[in-house]
């Protein structure tokens, strides 16, 4: 082969070694990644039987922790259930024993009532026979008694009614003997003593009804520090005093009285304003129209504060919570009213809780009878500021805050202005009665209490064998001496019966009258 030949074919054949070579490495380069990846594979294998048995492991340990904690959840459910099981069989235990006892208790109780129907029929029978026997000898007694009345006419000769026409015509006559005497006693003690017990009773009633009562109703008194703070009060020309009055609606009266002031008004709301007034401008020292106006205006909040406040706490001591607003305030005005010396608000409460006691006791409507008795005055309150009685005042006031009607009934009729329709209503007026009689609860007037004890002493001695009567106890008791010849024991008895029943039918006094019948034998003898 000639080089030029070589020349040729070279290139081709170190393309085709190339290609050899490329061949065998790619062969090798398979055969290799083939070994490591078959020992890959074989190891994979080995960590994958591992994980398995691994898990097989965990497995059958939690299968084995879920098996014990089933039987202990089991187990504990089965005690729960035993137990109540338990305490159903106990409670049901109870229930037949309770059952047990209670027919045993009905068996016993239709055991004693067979006893009392037996002993109630024994009992009818005895009577029975008892009434026969009493009728049987009521008509022997009546036999006896027309036997004896026919026997006495022919004895005397006279029929039964001609000796009861002589028996009413010599008592008549005893009578009108006895009653001329005790006229003409009167008559002449009377005369001797009417003019001097006239001076007396004239002289009392000023000084112990007028001065007193007035003065509590329609004046306060206003000490001063000196006398020199008269005409301080006055002011120049008396701008000072017609400022005060004409601010507050009252009178001040400004007289010798030393250290002191008069404030005269029938209004109790206003005069106690002026009181309060006074006396805050007495201890501030600024005595002039412009500063008169602002205090008079501070006390009369302050007074406004004052009665709302008493009567939100009349209600509460009462035991009343729902009452309207405005009424608490007109409630609040009695704090300023009185009544016979008794002041209004207190009056009011103390008839409530009367009321409310005695509605307890007899099973009626407590909270009825509560406000009524707290609200039956209410009109007194308003009764200088408008026309009418206290009682229409209030039912009007009741209404106009519609308050309930059966506690408007209450108002209207505890004065028996209207008949009662409702035992609380009644109730009501017993404990108005009762808080106004008590003792020391109101004042009376001189007058009627002097007529009130001539009134006991004239029914007392009105009665046959009444020797002397004497009202004693300011009116409470009445003492009777009777004369012992005419009047045995047994009609003492009798006659003070018959005093007391009169005094209740003629007479209106508070509380209780005794009613005193005293018959005794008195023997003298004179030693010479």
């Amino acid at each position: 082969m000639s080089i030029s030949m070589f020349g040729a074919i070279a290139p081709a054949i170190a393309v085709v070694i190339a290609l050899v070579c490329f061949a065998v490495g790619i062969g090798g380069g398979i055969g290799l990644y083939v070994l490591i990846a078959t020992k890959k594979i074989g190891k994979s294998k080995s960590n994958a039987v591992r994980i398995i048995e691994e898990a097989y492991a965990e497995a059958k340990t939690i299968k084995k922790e879920a098996s014990l904690e089933a039987k202990e959840a089991g187990h504990k459910y089965r005690e729960e259930v035993e137990g109540e099981l338990k305490s159903r069989r106990a409670e049901i235990q109870k229930s037949e024993e309770r059952l047990t006892e209670r027919e045993k208790f009905v068996e016993n109780k239709e055991l004693s009532l067979d006893k009392k129907s037996d002993q109630i029929e024994e009992e009818k029978k005895r009577i029975d026979e008892t009434k026969l026997k009493l009728t049987k000898s009521l008509e022997e007694q009546e036999q006896i008694k027309a036997e004896m009345m026919e026997k006495l006419e022919k004895i005397s000769g006279l029929s039964k009614q001609d000796a009861k026409a002589m028996l009413v015509a010599s008592m008549t006559e005893d009578a009108k003997k006895e009653a001329g005497q005790i006229i003409k006693r009167i008559e002449d003690e009377a005369k001797e003593e009417g003019d001097k017990k006239a001076r007396d009773i004239v002289a009392s009633a000023i000084q112990k009804c007028a001065t007193d009562l007035t003065s509590e109703m329609t004046v306060s008194v206003i000490p001063l520090p000196t006398d020199e703070m008269k005409g301080r009060i006055i002011g120049r020309e008396g701008r000072n005093i017609r400022a005060i009055e004409s601010a507050t609606g009252v009178e001040l009266i400004v007289d010798d009285t030393p250290e002191s002031i008069t404030i005269s008004s029938f209004d109790p709301i206003r005069r106690e304003i002026a009181r309060l007034s006074l006396e805050k401008l007495i201890v501030d020292g600024r005595i002039h129209p412009t500063r008169i106006e602002e205090i008079v205006e501070k006390m009369t909040k302050e007074v406004d504060k004052t009665i709302k406040e008493a009567g939100e706490k009349a209600c509460e001591e009462v035991g009343i919570y729902n009452l309207h607003p405005e009424l608490i305030k007109v409630l609040g005005r009695l704090k300023y009213r009185t009544s016979y010396g008794q002041n209004a608000l207190k009056h009011s409460i103390e008839t409530a809780i009367l009321a409310g006691q005695i509605a307890t006791e007899l099973g009626a409507n407590v909270n009825i009878a509560k406000r009524g008795g707290l609200l039956h005055d209410i009109g007194k309150a308003l009764d200088h500021e408008i026309e009418g009685t206290h009682v229409q005042i209030g039912v009007d006031l009741a209404n106009k805050y519609k308050e309930n009607p059966a506690v408007v009934h209450c108002i209207e009729a505890h004065h028996f202005n209207v008949e009662f329709r409702s035992v609380e209503a009644v109730i009501v007026q017993i404990a108005d009665a009762i808080s106004s009689s008590r003792p020391g609860a109101r004042r009376e007037s001189f007058e009627a209490y002097i007529k009130r004890l001539q009134q006991l002493e004239e029914i007392s001695n009105s009665f046959k064998g009444v020797d002397k009567a004497f009202a004693v106890q300011a009116g409470r008791e009445v003492r009777i001496i009777v004369k012992p010849d005419e009047i045995s024991d047994n009609d003492a008895m009798f006659l003070a019966k018959d005093i007391a029943k009169r005094i209740e039918d003629e007479m209106q006094y508070p509380g209780q009258i005794k009613v005193n019948v005293i018959r005794e034998n008195r023997f003298v003898e004179t030693a010479k």
